[in-house]
């Protein structure tokens, strides 16, 4: 995937899962925060990094023991995903080019290197996921069961989903951003 988009390992591509049961096979803790996030925004454009499974032995680049997660919010895609699994993935196109919209321009752009196009019609034209960093987060209980989360949790990239409907469900854990 990387080759194809001639994207060097210090980019590593996002996974696409189905559900939160996919999640909790891929990463090695689920805060809390996570799955509040999960039940509010996926499927859609949200994209969360947490700390991989360490059983992983897949190869998506540096991710320095992370895992992006999200799922799409595309009828194809998830049937695609509940059939094979999880799904590495990328926009359709070449490092630096906008994204295909089309099977065809995909093609075009990657005709060299694919294999295989998938062809579900065209996509939407959206702004990109918002990607919020989760690796820091820790969840403790104390005798009584009751949660504390410690951390913060880190805009990574802006994208379709506001600032203000992240705090909404995250409060103060959302850091505050420059600017």
């Amino acid at each position: 995937l990387l080759d194809a988009k001639g994207r060097g390992r210090q980019s590593p591509p996002p996974v696409l899962i189905a559900n939160l049961n996919m999640a909790r096979a891929l990463v090695e803790t689920l805060p809390e925060s996570a799955i509040k996030l999960a039940e509010t925004f996926w499927p859609g454009a949200l994209t969360i990094i947490l700390r991989a499974n360490p059983s992983l032995s897949w190869d998506l680049g540096e991710t320095q023991g992370t895992v992006a997660l999200r799922v799409p919010d595309h009828k194809i895609a998830l049937a695609l995903i509940e059939e094979t699994g999880p799904l590495a993935v990328s926009s359709a196109n070449l490092t630096g080019q906008p994204a295909a919209t089309t099977c065809a321009q995909a093609h075009a752009y990657l005709e060299s290197s694919v294999q295989v196009f998938l062809d579900g019609g065209p996509s939407p034209k959206g702004e990109a996921s918002t990607i919020l960093d989760l690796t820091q987060l820790v969840d403790t209980y104390d005798a009584e069961g009751k949660l504390s989360t410690t951390g913060v949790i880190k805009i990574v990239r802006r994208g379709a989903l506001a600032e203000a409907k992240i705090r909404s469900v995250v409060g103060d854990l959302l850091e505050v951003s420059a600017g």
